[in-house]
């Protein structure tokens, strides 16, 4: 600066001070600034991560620059990866291991099979296969015989005359499922004789008796108490007389009605130990437990519980 007289002016040591301390501040606020360009702000770090309990990892605070770490720790997510996963292995092993039902775990379910998937028609079903029929009712009443929990009307064994429990419904069911199958076949198999009461067996019986005498008709047909169609387990199919043996129904019928739970009742050869004469439209029902196993035997009912069929007068 120039005086009024030309010559040069030094600055008062003030300013210079001045000036000096301004160089610092700006000098000082572009290294903070540089500082501040390689960490993270607060505020704009990553969310904490979470681990498989459902808790926040902890934030690890920086004092130096009073920044938050956005990076979890390692050594904490191995181990709930290393636990989770072995939890998930641990519920595999305990399902596979629980009997379906049992434990705490839930049952696996599975859809029925059918027929063809559970076994073939040459082995007895099981309970719960779709095939399996079950026993009949059994009845606590008096003067009824049953041997090993089936129930015998022979001519040693009668029912009594107040029995009536018109056709059994378990076994009106396996017929008609039987008849079903037989027609997928081409078959004609239908009902016609079911339960018969002690009084109407009673009006067959004495026709029979009057036009062909009583021994004849004994070899035919039942007396009164006697005969199983009073059970309500008894079926007869189609024609009732001899015109039904041979046919493609009945050949069927004595192959299969063990199938559904029937056997053939009065099997030809067999005359002597049944009582009657070879009846092929005739089929009783026992479920399917006794059928496969009288069929498979070859034996009467008689034959197979070791009991007789004869009148004691």
């Amino acid at each position: 600066m120039l005086t009024e007289g030309g010559n040069a002016f030094e600055p008062p040591k003030e300013d210079i001070k001045m000036k000096r301390s301004i160089f610092t501040a700006l000098a000082v606020a572009a290294v903070l600034s540089c500082t501040a360009c390689g960490s993270t702000e607060v505020g704009t770090a990553e969310p904490p991560a979470v681990t498989a309990s459902g808790t926040k990892e902890q934030a690890t605070t920086t004092a130096a620059n009073d920044t938050v770490s956005a990076e979890p720790s390692t050594e904490i997510a191995q181990t709930t990866t290393d636990e989770s996963i072995a939890a998930v292995s641990d519920t595999a092993v305990t399902s596979e291991a629980l009997p379906a039902g049992g434990g705490e775990a839930e049952p696996v379910t599975t859809q029925p099979q059918t027929q063809a998937q559970t076994r073939s028609r040459d082995t007895a079903p099981s309970p719960g296969d779709a095939d399996y029929a079950p026993a009949p009712v059994q009845y606590d009443i008096p003067g009824i015989t049953y041997i090993q929990g089936t129930l015998i009307a022979n001519k040693s064994y009668s029912l009594p005359a107040d029995f009536n429990p018109g056709l059994d419904s378990t076994c009106e069911n396996q017929f008609y499922k039987l008849q079903n199958d037989a027609a997928q076949q081409g078959l004609n198999i239908w009902f016609a004789s079911g339960f018969r009461s002690y009084d109407y067996q009673a009006q067959i019986y004495n026709n029979y008796v009057a036009r062909d005498g009583q021994a004849l008709a004994d070899t035919y047909s039942a007396r009164p108490g006697y005969s199983e169609h009073q059970s309500g387990l008894a079926i007869d199919v189609n024609q009732i007389d001899d015109s039904f043996i041979g046919t493609p129904e009945a050949v069927w019928l004595e192959n299969h009605c063990h199938e559904y739970g029937f056997i053939l009742r009065y099997p030809r050869g067999k005359e002597s130990i049944t009582g009657y004469q070879y009846e092929s439209w005739h089929i009783r029902y026992v479920g399917t437990d006794l059928s496969y196993a009288v069929h498979d035997s070859g034996l009467t009912l008689e034959e197979y519980f070791g009991i007789d069929s004869s009148y004691k007068e």
